[in-house]
């Protein structure tokens, strides 16, 4: 297959369906907001706190570099080792942010009932069922295949993208979704995060070893910075390996720590319950001296 780049770099290249994505979204917040909110949240609290309203700016401003341009035609056209950036933002940064932009309320109205998006939902939210959808995602999503047709077709080039962020979605929903009852116990949480850093070095190992061009599609003349077309592959390579997965590392790092802390704690009020006396101190338990004892004693001296 050949492909042939625009020579045209930095020519700007508008993109309406991220538009029309991102505005979608906000429309949805501003409704939960504005018209669910004051019907369905709890009485006298905050339905969204500070950290949901950051979390979710958070979100549309790095979906929104993900996915428009410049980040989305350097990535299609130029570059993989960009893609890869912005396939770590659509699948490890911006999912927690979303999930952590959702109030535990609003969640279990929307997956409240026997509807069909709760029990999708719920099951998704296994986490043999969420893991093994995400790293089959990843996989289909470096065939050499799908990465050159996906640079011709933009349909198929969103349809693999969205695909991709759904299957994240719902491989977080385990670790940091809205609703707890939903979550593994924080072990269980390090050990499916540090699986979930395992399945991408298969293809970050090949694209850092590999000899000659692994997609035609990057293959071209227009270098851009002057990125060579084997450096490009092997950066691309240690971004999915070493950038993903000491992004990983870091959440396994701060649920060992929490757990931890947490473990102490119990521990230290554990101690406290068991060194305090369960029953009433007596006044005084010592014995009296009786009349026999000695001759001192205020009876005999009676006599």
């Amino acid at each position: 297959m050949a492909f042939a780049a625009d020579t045209d770099i930095w020519r700007y290249q508008p993109h309406a369906e991220v538009w029309i994505i991102l505005l979608a979204a906000i429309a949805m917040a501003w409704y939960a907001a504005r018209i669910i909110a004051p019907k369905a949240a709890p009485v006298g609290e905050a339905p969204f706190a500070r950290h949901h309203k950051l979390a979710f700016v958070g979100a549309m401003v790095l979906l929104w570099v993900a996915s428009d341009w410049p980040m989305h035609d350097i990535s299609e056209e130029y570059l993989y080792s960009v893609h890869m950036i912005q396939h770590l933002l659509i699948t490890l940064v911006v999912p927690p942010l979303l999930w952590a932009a959702i109030p535990e309320w609003l969640a279990r109205l929307a997956l409240s009932g026997d509807g069909s998006v709760g029990v999708w939902v719920r099951r998704l939210a296994r986490p043999v069922a969420a893991g093994l959808l995400f790293n089959f995602m990843v996989a289909v999503s470096h065939i050499p295949w799908v990465v050159n047709t996906s640079v011709e077709s933009g349909a198929l080039h969103y349809f693999v993208h969205l695909l991709l962020f759904a299957s994240a979605m719902a491989m977080w929903l385990p670790v940091c979704g809205p609703i707890p009852e939903l979550h593994m116990r924080e072990p269980g949480k390090m050990v499916y995060l540090f699986l979930m850093s395992v399945v991408p070095t298969v293809p970050g190992g090949f694209l850092t070893f590999a000899q000659g061009a692994v997609y035609s599609a990057y293959d071209h003349d227009v270098r851009l910075w002057g990125i060579g077309l084997q450096a490009d592959q092997q950066a691309a390579g240690l971004i999915m390996k070493l950038v993903g997965g000491m992004y990983l590392w870091t959440w396994i790092g701060v649920l060992f720590f929490r757990w931890a802390g947490a473990q102490q704690r119990a521990n230290t009020q554990m101690r406290v319950v068991t060194t305090v006396p369960s029953g009433p101190i007596a006044a005084d338990t010592r014995v009296p001296v009786t009349s026999g004892s000695n001759g001192s004693n205020s009876t005999n001296g009676s006599r």
